[in-house]
């Protein structure tokens, strides 16, 4: 069960398993958090966006074949924008760097459209300041999600 607490500079951490039902989860209150900065649907949309397809990745990739992995999402309001950091300790990216989010190859017939590939491009078209580094067997990914932008 994800674990919410809020921080004393006004930032939400939330610790949860990574397993796909946690993310749900954890997203739901990490979102319920941040109804007391009156974002508009759009924010909203695209927070919950990045957010969903950063924590996933962790589930798919990092975390693939280890049952017991942690998350962590910490949330820090900023003039702006969002600072968010996620921690794991599953595998490294490849390379040790996070993907360049190329978008996929939508030139070809429907029933042959990719089935993912999407992820990336959407994190790094919705983000800003993103940046990957492995630290003592730990993942961590920071970005910044912009609000109030027109």
């Amino acid at each position: 069960m994800p674990q919410l607490q809020n921080l004393n500079n006004n930032s939400f951490r939330i610790t949860f398993p990574g397993k796909p039902l946690a993310v749900r989860s954890a997203l739901a209150q990490m979102m319920e958090q941040l109804t007391a900065l009156d974002l508009s649907d759009h924010d909203r949309g695209n927070i919950e966006l990045v957010l969903a397809e950063a924590m996933n990745n962790i589930v798919e990739h990092a975390y693939i074949g280890t049952p017991d992995g942690m998350v962590e999402l910490q949330i820090t309001p900023t003039y702006n924008g969002l600072v968010c950091h996620l921690r794991d300790e599953g595998v490294p990216m490849p390379e040790g760097k996070a993907p360049s989010g190329s978008p996929a190859p939508l030139d070809c017939d429907t029933e042959e459209l990719p089935e993912g590939g999407f992820g990336w491009f959407l994190i790094r078209d919705l983000a800003h300041d993103l940046n990957y580094t492995r630290i003592s067997g730990k993942n961590l990914l920071s970005f910044r999600i912009s609000i109030g932008a027109t």
